[in-house]
Order: structure tokens, then C-alpha cells, then sequence
């Protein structure tokens, strides 16, 4: 199953994704922030995935970071490049 197809499965009706690339030097400094704000943010179930993992999921992403955050299996906003953990925290918010 595509990972996208499980969204609707998780036990949260939000959810926030982050594609990343490994050798993307952004994507790894925002990846330690996105691990700490998942504490504060419960009623989110986060999920990470690598560009070249997952390319059926990926396809389509141009940049990298990429956050995308879904209401019962549906996107509903997306967000680009990592801004600082800040910008991060507030869209976390903006969807919990």
C-alpha cells in the first residue's frame, strides 16, 4: 500500500508529512525539530519519509523539505523549505 493510501488509517484525522532527502543539508537540520515538535502536538500523528524511499509518494514533490499536512486522508495545506523551527511550530499549530 502507497503511503499516502495509509493516512486515512492513522489514529489522528491530522497528520503532517515531511519529505526530505537525505543529502539535502536543510532537510537534516529541520528533521531534529520535527522529531521534538511531534511531543507538543498530540492530537498530530507525523510521519517522515526520504524522497528516494517512497517515489510513487514522492513524485511529485519539487522541493525538499516539503510538509504536507492532511485532515482525514485529504491535503489540505503544504508548506516549502524548513524556515526555522519557529515558522514550523506555527503551521503545527495553525493545524492541531
Amino acid at each position: 500500500m502507497a503511503l499516502l493510501g495509509m493516512l486515512p488509517l492513522l489514529p489522528s484525522n491530522a497528520s503532517v508529512l515531511i519529505v526530505l532527502h537525505t543529502r539535502c543539508p536543510v532537510c537534516i537540520q529541520i528533521l531534529p525539530a520535527f522529531c521534538r515538535l511531534s511531543n507538543n502536538f498530540p492530537k498530530l500523528t507525523f510521519v517522515y519519509t526520504d524522497i528516494d524511499e517512497c517515489p510513487e509518494t514522492t513524485q511529485h514533490i519539487r522541493y525538499t523539505p516539503t510538509f504536507q499536512f492532511y485532515r482525514n486522508g485529504e491535503k489540505v495545506d503544504e508548506m516549502y523549505g524548513a524556515g526555522g523551527e519557529e515558522r514550523l511550530h506555527d503551521r503545527l499549530w495553525l493545524h492541531s
